[in-house]
């Protein structure tokens, strides 16, 4: 199989780009390398791999560049990983979120629709359930409201996709990922910031009274219901959540940190930030029943094993 990964720089991607190889798959990527992060945290993700596939700088926001790479790529599958992530810069620039993550994905799409590409997997977010009372999250679950920028993006890509599947015959499967980690995990993001100021003996920043809970999912469970999509010959339209099925406050998350580096967290407590939900929880029945996913990565296993290759980064 031809695939066209996008955002394959990335944390997910790069993991998802060495998975495809290993199963014999042919991959190009596509990345920005923006300066959302260190753009060379990016650089060497790909260093590892860059021999095996072709890698083109591109901006997914510029159609015409992404028409001209499908048609040329002839695909048979694309997996668009790439987006503006992120709840709280989302809320400081919401066009920019808007203009990379709808329109960029309708850029996609569109690309797909007219390259005859038969199989587009789309990463969407846990964010889309809000502030949802019903637990754990259910795909089935009518979603009225969003409460950050990035969320309602994400949630605007699904439906972009159901209307290409609907109307074009497009096979479109979108991933709702339930806080994603493992080796690589993007600096910015809580347990990856959190180590790191733990490590050099700076305080960490507690949003709210540490009640709050998350559905926190290992890279290489991730990777499991990927591989998974690949061949999936369901519904033409569908939409799968891939988590742990279990949850940790942020206070429990901490104490794992702090166990598995072998030091204190210096722990600044900072008000409830607009944008971030109480709790995200995913029911992976479905996940389970039709790709046969089956994470297996506590956060107890999970986190010791982050917490080694983050180690190996600062040694």
């Amino acid at each position: 199989m031809k695939i066209l990964i996008t955002g394959g720089a990335g944390f997910i991607g790069s993991h998802f780009v060495e998975r495809c190889l290993r199963l014999g798959h042919s991959v190009d990527v596509v990345d920005e390398f923006n300066d959302f992060y260190d753009p060379a945290i990016k650089r060497a993700n790909v260093a590892a791999f860059a021999k095996d596939v072709a890698v083109h700088e591109l901006d997914i926001r510029n159609s015409d560049a992404m028409l001209r790479l499908v048609k040329e790529g002839r695909y048979d599958s694309i997996v668009h990983l790439a987006a503006r992530a992120g709840v709280r810069p989302s809320i400081k620039d919401p066009r920019l979120y808007v203009e990379t993550n709808i329109l960029g994905t309708l850029n996609l799409l569109e690309a797909a629709k007219q390259s005859n590409v038969p199989r587009f997997i789309c990463a969407s977010s846990s964010s889309v359930y809000g502030v949802l009372k019903t637990l754990p999250f259910r795909e089935d679950l009518a979603l009225t409201q969003t409460i950050s920028p990035y969320a309602a993006t994400k949630l605007a890509g699904e439906q972009i996709c159901s209307n290409y599947s609907h109307l074009f015959g497009l096979r479109t499967i979108n991933l709702r990922f339930f806080t994603v980690y493992g080796p690589r995990q993007r600096p910015d993001l809580a347990i990856h910031s959190f180590s790191r100021a733990i490590w050099e003996g700076r305080s960490i920043q507690q949003f709210g009274d540490g009640t709050t809970r998350r559905d926190y999912t290992y890279v290489d469970d991730i990777m499991q219901g990927m591989e998974a999509c690949l061949g999936y010959e369901g519904q033409l339209c569908d939409v799968f959540n891939l988590g742990e099925s279990q949850t940790t406050t942020l206070s429990e998350l901490i104490a794992t940190i702090e166990a598995s580096l072998g030091k204190k967290a210096i722990i600044q407590k900072m008000g409830e930030q607009p944008g971030d939900v109480p709790v995200t929880y995913a029911d992976i029945s479905k996940a389970r029943a039709l790709l046969g996913y089956n994470p297996h990565t506590k956060i107890a296993d999970g986190i010791p094993k982050f917490a080694e290759w983050f180690r190996g980064t600062v040694s």
